[in-house]
C-alpha cells in the first residue's frame, strides 16, 4: 500500500499510475507483443527464446535471432514490459543445447532438453556401432546385425539400437557384448551366419578377446576406463569410483581426486592389478621434470626414456625462465617399476634438476 501511495503521489495522471500500478502487481511477470499486437505474458528474466517458444515449439525450434523493438538483439537478452518482439527463424532448424543456460520458461528448457538427449542418443549410438564394429575386427570378423541380434535378448536390451546406445554409454563394453558372440551362446548362430556367406572371417580367424584391463573385482561386462588425473600404472594400489554411464574409473589410493567422493562409500570399488595376467597393452605414466635451459638437453631426456625402453607420447612445458623450464612428459610404459627406473634414469642426466611422478 505504501509503495501504491507513493506511485499516486508521483504520477501526473490516472492512466500514468494505472500503468505504474500493474506493474508493481505483476512486478514477477513481462509482457511482450508480437508484430501483431498479440500479448505474451512471461516469467522475469525471460529471453527472445522463452518468447518463441511460448508463440510455438516450432517457432522455438527454428529460432536463430530476434528483434527487439526493431532492433537486433542477441537472443540471451533479458525482455522488458511492453517490449515488441520479432522472432526471426530458419527452417530446418533446430535448438542449441547453449539455450538451457539462460531460458527461463519450463517449456522452453522441456523442448531444449529434449533435443539435447536425442541428439545424445544419435552420437552415442554411432559411436556404440563404430566401437562394437571394432571389437568384432580385433576378434577376427567383420561385423554382422544378425549376428548382434542373436544376443541381445540375453543382455536385457530389446533393439540393436538400444545396444549401440549401451555400449557408446560405457553402460556395456563392446569387447564383452563380442565375445558373447563369437564364443559365447550367439556363436551356433554366427556359425550358421559363416555358413551361409553373411559374416566373413578375416584371414587370420578368430583371435581371443581382452579388454586390457587385467585387474580383480570388476564385476563382467562393465566398462573400465584409466583416469587421467593419476594415471594408474600395474603395480600402484589402486581403488575403483563408480561413475553413472561411464563405468568405473581406476585410480591410484593416493590420488587427491578420490577426496570429492569421500562422502560417497556406495560409489567406491575394491579392485586390484591382476599381475598374473599377460598382456600387451601399453600405460601412460605422467612425470613433473625441472631441466636446465641448454641446449640438446631434450634430446638427452628423449635418448634416456627411449634406451630404458619407454616411449614418449606427449610432452608439455609447462613454465620457463633463462635458467631453467618446467615440464609435463606422458611416457608409455609396462607398469609402475618401469616407470620407476626410467625416473631412476633421468635423475642421472646432468640437465636433470629434478623428477616426481605426477598423481593428483
Amino acid at each position: 500500500m505504501r509503495e501504491l501511495l507513493d506511485i499516486l503521489e508521483h504520477a501526473d495522471d490516472p492512466d500514468e499510475f494505472l500503468e505504474h500500478t500493474r506493474l508493481e502487481l505483476f512486478r514477477d511477470q513481462v509482457f511482450c507483443f508480437t508484430p501483431k499486437g498479440e500479448l505474451i505474458a512471461l516469467p522475469r528474466g525471460a529471453t527472445p527464446v522463452d518468447f518463441a517458444y511460448e508463440v510455438h515449439s516450432e517457432v522455438g525450434d527454428a529460432c536463430v535471432g530476434a528483434k527487439i523493438n526493431g532492433r537486433l538483439v542477441q537472443l540471451q537478452t533479458k525482455l522488458r514490459n511492453g517490449d515488441q518482439i520479432e522472432i526471426i527463424t530458419s527452417k530446418p532448424g533446430v535448438p542449441s543445447p547453449d539455450w538451457a543456460s539462460f531460458v527461463v520458461t519450463g517449456k522452453a528448457r522441456a523442448r531444449i532438453r529434449r533435443f539435447v538427449r536425442s541428439k545424445q542418443r544419435t552420437e552415442y549410438g554411432q559411436l556404440g556401432q563404430a566401437m562394437l564394429e571394432k571389437a568384432f575386427a580385433k576378434d577376427g570378423y567383420h561385423f554382422s546385425v544378425r549376428a548382434i541380434e542373436s544376443v541381445i535378448e540375453q543382455l536385457g536390451i530389446s533393439t540393436t539400437d538400444d545396444l549401440y546406445i549401451s555400449i557408446g554409454q560405457s553402460h556395456v563394453t563392446a569387447a564383452s557384448v563380442a565375445e558373447l558372440v563369437v564364443n559365447g551362446n550367439g556363436g551356433e548362430t554366427l556359425k550358421k551366419i559363416l555358413a551361409e556367406g553373411d559374416l566373413d572371417a578375416a584371414p587370420n580367424g578368430a583371435g581371443e578377446m581382452t579388454s586390457g584391463i587385467p585387474i580383480r573385482g570388476l564385476t563382467p561386462g562393465v566398462a573400465v576406463h584409466y583416469s587421467n588425473c593419476c594415471h594408474p600404472l600395474p603395480g600402484d594400489r589402486i581403488i575403483g569410483i563408480q561413475t553413472p554411464g561411464k563405468g568405473i574409473a581406476v585410480h591410484t589410493i593416493d590420488c587427491e581426486t578420490l577426496e570429492s567422493f569421500h562422502e560417497m562409500p556406495e560409489r567406491w570399488v575394491d579392485i586390484s592389478w591382476d599381475l598374473g595376467v599377460t598382456e600387451d597393452t601399453a600405460h601412460v605414466g605422467r612425470l613433473n621434470l625441472v631441466v636446465a635451459n641448454q641446449r640438446g638437453g631434450l634430446a638427452n631426456l628423449a635418448t634416456v626414456v627411449a634406451d630404458s625402453q619407454g616411449n614418449i607420447v606427449n610432452l608439455k612445458i609447462t613454465n620457463r625462465t633463462s635458467e631453467l623450464f618446467e615440464m609435463l612428459l606422458d611416457i608409455e610404459v609396462h607398469d609402475s617399476r618401469h616407470l620407476n627406473d626410467i625416473m631412476a634414469a633421468l635423475r642421472g642426466v646432468s640437465v636433470v634438476s629434478s623428477v616426481s611422478r605426477v598423481i593428483h
